[in-house]
């Protein structure tokens, strides 16, 4: 009889809990995806979410902070002060990625390294642009080069030559993914798919009802960025995704091709066979760190980071000498590629 009653007195509860399920996830079903598209960081965004308004004034309201803290090309931007020696006080973005450059430098043994700006730009990559460097000049820009000649002390950078210039290009697009996740997150978007310029954050599911599906593009001299043909498709659910190549980026010179990964150990574009890195991680600016610091390291040294950072999953598209492409990827990204 006591059981009796006790299921008698639940039923009513448990109707309740499924008609509130079946409403919210009808809800769900119902609200629809917004698409935003624009340019930062002198490239495309693109953003999908699940919500009933259109948030974009807002999300390029967050990205504009990101400009004004680590844009070079901002004349009003933080990195700007701080690369013309002007007292500023660095706010919390810049802080933020300070430090995680710092640490993906200690870690790849300086293969990532945001000091690397005054070579960057000597071998035309750089805003400044210009002729191909001479050896004598190479050796003098390294000399200002090294994430260890530059600190963070009380909110201020310090440097061991006011010459010293900090570049977080290869930072900066991933973390402001990271900046407009956490946005979205905060407004309590289950749902979304975050891009700038190749590197992407993404939670939940798509318009489609199903995981978030990121291809990798086929490395090809496709300098004009025409060719999209898919060497893979991941699976990228709650993670981060970067991609770093040399195939889009580079130059001839003399008849010889000039990739535009340098490499601040040597002061010189890098030459080895990682066409293209890819980096799933937690956060996207770590991604975007890594896969800079792998297209620096070459293949093997990029293995020995990965297998002390199980945190870490890779898919490199390596130059072989035949002509083709061959593929390496990290025993725990097997289970991402779906294609």
């Amino acid at each position: 009889m006591n059981n009796k009653r006790r299921l008698l007195w639940q039923l009513p509860f448990l109707a309740f809990l499924v008609i509130g399920t079946v409403i919210i996830v009808s809800r769900q079903q119902s609200t629809p995806y917004q698409h935003d598209r624009g340019m930062v960081f002198g490239t495309v965004y693109h953003i999908t979410y699940q919500s009933s308004k259109s948030l974009q004034k807002d999300i390029e309201a967050e990205l504009a902070k990101v400009d004004a803290s680590l844009s070079p090309f901002n004349e009003r931007s933080i990195i700007t002060a701080v690369n013309e020696n002007r007292d500023t006080v660095v706010n919390k973005m810049f802080s933020d990625v300070f430090a995680l450059a710092m640490k993906i430098s200690d870690s790849t043994n300086g293969a990532f390294d945001i000091t690397v700006a005054p070579l960057v730009n000597a071998w035309g990559f750089g805003f400044k642009g210009g002729a191909m460097p001479s050896r004598h000049q190479v050796d003098s820009l390294k000399a200002l080069v090294g994430y260890h000649k530059v600190s963070l002390t009380n909110g201020r950078v310090s440097k061991t030559d006011p010459r010293i210039m900090l570049d977080c290009s290869s930072i900066a697009k991933g973390y402001g993914c990271d900046v407009v996740a956490k946005f979205l997150s905060a407004k309590g978007i289950d749902n979304y798919m975050v891009e700038i310029g190749g590197e992407i954050v993404t939670r939940g599911i798509s318009e489609k009802r199903l995981p978030w599906k990121i291809g990798v593009t086929k490395p090809t001299d496709d300098s004009l960025n025409v060719n999209q043909e898919i060497q893979t498709i991941i699976n990228v659910t709650d993670k981060a995704m970067a991609t770093s190549g040399n195939y889009r980026n580079f130059y001839y010179k003399n008849g010889r091709k000039y990739a535009h990964t340098i490499d601040p150990s040597t002061g010189y574009p890098v030459q080895h066979n990682i066409l293209s890195s890819t980096v799933i991680a937690d956060d996207c600016a770590t991604a975007d760190a890594y896969a800079t610091a792998f297209m620096v390291m070459g293949l093997d040294k990029a293995k020995a980071i990965i297998s002390r950072h199980p945190e870490l999953m890779a898919y490199f598209i390596l130059a072989s000498d035949d002509g083709t492409n061959k593929v390496w990827f990290s025993p725990s990204m097997k289970d991402k590629i779906a294609k």
